[in-house]
């Protein structure tokens, strides 16, 4: 925590909230990095296991940039108030969609037994033909492939700027330009990473 840089004074956070209004872009930085701290403090919270760490901060840290735009200092006091309630709703949709992505079904598990006492498995109950039932189970198995390709072969940047583009993990879509607003940078920017990104997994697909 201590490499965290200090949070900002009550009088410091509205001088730099009134900039950003203003559209210093550099006073958005401020109040981002500024609260960097907070990010940490919450996601330690979940205890995750250190290879997971970094993601869960990128996570929290997406949350604080959507906190910092969309902030009303009419409806909450303190920024940082705000800003805990939006990186604890981003990591715990992370969570989520991530348990949710990880799970596999298999056609031959067990979901019951019949009236003489037989197991009943899952491939014995599904209202639909071969192809259709494999078909099904290749989508959903490259589905899975992908989230672990996006976690393993995209640069943090790459990661961040998909999961807002597409709403990967059950976020919210969100176009180039408000991305690049949301990351400080230019919209072609945000193109030039999002083709990037793409473009590894499409490899990895087609090898």
């Amino acid at each position: 925590m201590k490499s965290f840089p200090q949070p900002l004074t009550a009088a410091e956070e509205k001088y730099y909230m009134q900039k950003y209004t203003e559209g210093d872009l550099e006073a958005k930085h401020i109040l981002i990095e500024r609260n960097l701290r907070l990010v940490a403090h919450i996601v330690k919270k979940y205890q995750p296991p250190p290879e997971e760490m970094e993601d869960l901060l990128s996570i929290g840290t997406i949350g604080l940039m959507k906190a910092v735009v969309t902030f009303d200092s009419d409806k909450s006091a303190r920024l940082a108030s705000y800003a805990a309630r939006c990186i604890e709703n981003e990591v715990l949709m992370y969570l989520r969609g991530k348990k949710k992505s990880s799970k596999e079904v298999s056609l031959y598990e067990p979901i019951g037994t019949d009236r003489e006492g037989n197991e009943i498995q899952l491939f014995d109950v599904i209202e639909m033909n071969e192809e259709d039932v494999y078909r099904r189970l290749e989508r959903k198995e490259d589905v899975i492939r992908l989230y672990q390709q996006v976690e393993s072969v995209l640069s943090q940047r790459e990661r961040m700027v998909l999961k807002l583009r597409y709403g990967l993990y059950n976020e919210e879509e969100y176009t180039q330009r408000e991305i690049a607003a949301m990351l400080g940078i230019s919209r072609s920017y945000v193109s030039r990473i999002e083709k990037s990104a793409i473009e590894k997994l499409r490899n990895f697909f087609t090898s």
